[in-house]
């Protein structure tokens, strides 16, 4: 079975794997029904395309959020090798007992790794748009008895979390889709902790073999200009994963 890859435009063929328990086989139906659904959902993406603003620092054109029915894609096998998740945690040297948030978190793919990371001390806030995410990740987290975790309803311009509550902050290919990226960035700003960190893992835009559309990658220098406008230092650069950017942002003192 192949759809198309909501990220690369390419043909996928969706993995044949063993069920992971419930929340995975609710999942694969769901992807079932993305397939037979493909034209139109194109059609629709075009269309969101289309209406999509444009970041008045930078210029750039915010590009369309991958909706509820694409989630299939974020549990990919061919993630392992694409991103190395596992190696981009650990360059963030996150400690047991921190409060983590997952901000744009969809099917939980990188909420359980940051779950583990942080131990049964520490407590992870794992949000998103889209209920439907939230409740793909809610049965997620039932089936696999994790319980440090904690869902939350984002909205456009707001995390929704409690002010200086969390260590870190999370956006895994997530910040290049926000249309209010702004108002989000403060917001983020508020619920970071004083030593805090916000960190970016972005498809480089350097890099034109990487097979991913344009409008789903971003550059250095684009995340810089419009992140430190919000209250934010651009702390570190590591170009360690194959694909992508790990841009980590402390905050500035004061609010600009």
């Amino acid at each position: 079975m192949s759809r198309r890859d909501p990220h690369t435009g390419a043909p996928r063929r969706l993995a044949g794997c063993a069920s992971r328990g419930r929340w995975w086989d609710e999942l694969a139906a769901t992807a079932r029904l993305w397939v037979v659904a493909a034209a139109s959902l194109a059609f629709a993406s075009q269309l969101i395309a289309q209406a999509t603003g444009t970041h008045p620092i930078s210029g750039r054109r915010y590009a369309p959020v991958m909706g509820y029915q694409g989630a299939a894609w974020l549990e990919r096998p061919e993630r392992l090798e694409e991103e190395e998740p596992d190696r981009a945690i650990a360059v963030m040297k996150i400690a047991k007992g921190s409060s983590v948030a997952d901000i744009g978190a969809g099917s939980g793919y990188i909420t359980v790794k940051l779950a583990d990371r942080v131990g049964p001390a520490g407590r992870v806030f794992a949000t998103d748009l889209q209920p439907q995410m939230l409740e793909i990740l809610r049965r997620r987290l039932a089936d696999q008895r994790i319980q440090n975790v904690t869902l939350v309803q984002g909205a456009i311009d707001d995390p929704n979390l409690p002010p200086a509550s969390v260590d870190l902050e999370l956006m895994v290919d997530v910040y290049h889709e926000l249309s209010q990226p702004q108002a989000m960035l403060r917001g983020l700003r508020e619920a970071l902790k004083p030593n805090g960190r916000l960190v970016l893992l972005e498809y480089r835009k350097e890099d034109r073999t990487i097979p991913i559309r344009l409008e789903h990658k971003m550059s250095v220098a684009e995340a810089k200009l419009e992140v430190e406008h919000e209250g934010f230092t651009l702390a570190e650069v590591d170009e360690s994963l194959p694909w992508q950017h790990i841009l980590i942002f402390t905050k500035r003192d004061t609010a600009p």
